[in-house]
């Protein structure tokens, strides 16, 4: 065997190594790309299809808890509530009347304010950093703020009264016994904490949008309101849709205040 050959042979890698490195290497970056996707499953089924499933399973019974026969009732749970004929059926129309109230009442504020605000920290001055902080801090506070405005609002010890009284603008105002003070006192509560977070998403998005084109727009003469209409409503487009969605969500499911 000559030299060269030699040579060559001994930098050439067996066969078995050649043929095996790959596809070992490409199965392990198949299982790694592939383990999101079955972990997203995963939490998926545990946590919406499971009990989505369980409540769906639920409301074919006559579930309680305290007794261990639950008969199945079908539909008639449901019936009841549509005819009027179940005893839950007043508390449950009127907690979905209460719910539309306060969804209406919220979501056009919680559209349009935190855009307001998003507008204002977008423009540089001192401090800004730190407003956006303050504006975003009610959001993190969560259960706190029903129990910091629950006393705020109390009709004998609540600050707010104690300060209206003051000035001398009213008397002492029912605001979380009488309506229509509960619904005021209720909107306002939610806008506050939450304005926070849209503002943030705004803000983000606001960002994105290039200065080029409100540059282009002074120089062709557009003033605020027509910069406003023709460049950053169109930049935000899909960022309004999902507040929109978002939102809604938010107000339907919002317990912790109500």
């Amino acid at each position: 065997m000559s030299s060269r050959r030699h040579c060559r042979l001994l930098r050439t890698p067996p066969r078995w190594r050649t043929r095996r490195s790959p596809t070992r290497r490409q199965s392990w970056l198949d299982s790694r790309n592939s383990f999101p996707a079955c972990a997203r499953l995963v939490l998926f089924s545990v946590f919406v299809i499971l009990p989505t499933a369980l409540g769906v399973w639920i409301s074919l019974h006559d579930y309680d808890y305290t007794l261990p026969e639950k008969p199945w009732v079908g539909l008639d749970n449901y019936t009841g509530l549509l005819g009027g004929d179940s005893p839950f059926a007043a508390p449950f129309w009127n907690g979905m009347q209460a719910t539309a109230i306060f969804t209406v009442a919220t979501v056009p504020l919680l559209l349009v304010l935190p855009l307001v605000v998003a507008l204002a920290m977008n423009v540089r001055f001192r401090g800004r950093n730190f407003f956006r902080a303050m504006y975003f801090a009610p959001y993190v506070l969560g259960v706190a703020v029903a129990v910091l405005w629950r006393y705020l609002l109390d009709t004998n010890i609540g600050l707010v009264n104690h300060y209206l009284e003051a000035v001398g603008l009213t008397s002492a105002i029912p605001w979380l016994t009488q309506l229509p003070w509960a619904w005021v006192a209720l909107v306002g509560v939610t806008v506050w904490w939450t304005l926070g977070f849209n503002t943030v998403i705004y803000l983000a998005a606001l960002q994105d949008i290039s200065p080029e084109l409100y540059e282009a727009a002074k120089m062709d003469g557009a003033n605020a309101w027509q910069r406003f209409l023709h460049i950053t409503l169109p930049g935000l487009r899909p960022v309004l849709l999902f507040v929109t969605s978002v939102t809604i969500i938010a107000s339907v499911n919002m317990f912790a205040v109500r």
